[in-house]
């Protein structure tokens, strides 16, 4: 029986037992390895003797081997050594948990196996950048975009745009007494140019605001082309960006269908960056434009894949991890 390895967290939502059960009804079986039980729960080991690579991963209940295992699903890796800090000297913390987040990630990397997802995947499409660019050169609408740390450089952008929206590039939030403020995009009118003399010590997006006729997610699982659309607009708090009021939303999103060029396009960005996983964000104009907005590497799903008959997105997941489905090959020695 094959094994499919899946590294999340204990926190994460019923997308895994979904995922789980779909791989249990193709014959393989599931190790999950939650990665804030490591280390003080969780060991992991790789040694290399008498010519053979053993990988063993043994958690409070059972002792694994990895070596063996046909694939990977890096879901998640929130928390890592939790708990960690009570229990070493200060001076000590941050150097272990360099160690720890290299052993776990250095093992990812390096398993010769499908991997639906890697660090290294998730940090360059962490990039804004590259892919509008990438989106751009296969044909796909952008909207006009400036990024920097020049106040000038902003200024001139948002008085020749006039609505002009502005975005942080990575999931950016701010804590404050212990409470996550979570930084969404937002307008920014002529009133407020002053302010921008703050970006000299941080970059942003800015971005030419499009009219919305629709918003779509489209999630993307090898070849299985997942479309949804909502109209953001209905609501004041999420018409700039539905996230704010995600809750309002959460039933109102419905299955679509993609122009088939579109469609096209977004799976050859999925070709150039080799992945099986995405999660886009699309925007529909009233003259039915589709602007790219972008593409997550790990973006979440559960919502939408509840909006199917039988859980879909988590089917064709577990597909491609079983070898079902097709899919791009990303062995390391391919």
């Amino acid at each position: 029986m094959d094994k499919i390895l899946i590294i999340t967290h204990t926190a994460d939502n019923f997308s895994i037992e979904k995922v789980t059960e779909y791989i249990g009804k193709n014959g393989c079986e599931v190790i999950r390895f939650d990665v804030d039980l490591y280390p003080l729960q969780n060991k992991l080991s790789t040694v290399f003797q008498d010519g053979e690579w053993v990988s063993i991963l043994e958690t409070q209940e059972v002792k694994y081997r990895l070596d063996d295992i046909a694939a990977i699903w890096y879901r998640r890796a929130y928390n890592i050594g939790k708990g960690l800090r009570d229990e070493l000297e200060a001076k000590f913390y941050g150097a272990a948990m360099g160690e720890i987040r290299n052993t776990i990630f250095g093992f990812i990397e390096s398993v010769d196996v499908y991997s639906l997802g890697k660090p290294s995947v998730y940090r360059r499409l962490d990039s804004k950048e590259e892919q509008l660019k990438v989106a751009d050169k296969i044909g796909l609408k952008i909207p006009e975009t400036c990024l920097t740390n020049n106040p000038e450089e902003a200024r001139k952008f948002i008085l020749k745009h006039q609505n002009v929206v502005a975005k942080m590039q990575t999931g950016f939030a701010i804590y404050e007494d212990g409470v996550e403020n979570v930084v969404f995009t937002n307008v920014v009118s002529e009133d407020r140019l002053e302010e921008l003399d703050s970006l000299l010590y941080c970059p942003m997006q800015f971005q030419k605001m499009i009219e919305k006729k629709k918003e779509l997610r489209v999630t993307i699982v090898g070849r299985d082309v997942y479309a949804f659309e909502v109209d953001s607009q209905q609501f004041e708090d999420s018409k700039v960006d539905w996230r704010k009021d995600g809750v309002n939303l959460i039933d109102k999103w419905v299955r679509t269908e993609l122009p088939g060029d579109v469609e096209e396009k977004l799976l050859e960005l999925l070709d150039v960056y080799n992945v099986d996983y995405g999660a886009i964000d699309i925007i529909v104009s009233p003259e039915d434009e589709y602007f790219f907005i972008e593409i997550n590497a790990a973006g979440e799903f559960f919502w939408l894949d509840n909006l199917t008959e039988e859980n879909l997105i988590s089917k064709s997941i577990a597909d491609v991890l079983c070898d079902k489905a097709p899919r791009r090959n990303n062995m390391v020695t391919a």
